[in-house]
């Protein structure tokens, strides 16, 4: 456990950072099922930009990998291309 002050403060914020990613992590890796599950191209061609935000987001404040985010894009392109 720790001693200092300044580190149980680090533990704390540490935590409510972890729970504040997972919660962005979780409702994004939900609108790409979402967006995967649909069948109408005007749907997705509607939902596609939203998704792409939310993936470019986390991809910038480092909870997910910048190539993961341009990765799971183009799979969502290609999808939302072939309906």
């Amino acid at each position: 456990m720790a001693h200092h002050l300044s580190a149980l403060k680090r533990i704390r914020q540490n935590e409510e950072r972890r729970q504040h990613n997972r919660y962005y992590a979780r409702t994004t890796r939900n609108a790409v099922k979402k967006l995967k599950s649909v069948t109408e191209k005007k749907e997705a061609e509607k939902l596609y930009p939203e998704v792409a935000s939310m993936l470019d987001k986390l991809a910038k404040r480092n909870i997910i990998h910048a190539n993961k985010a341009a990765n799971i894009k183009s799979k969502l392109a290609k999808h939302v291309n072939s309906l």
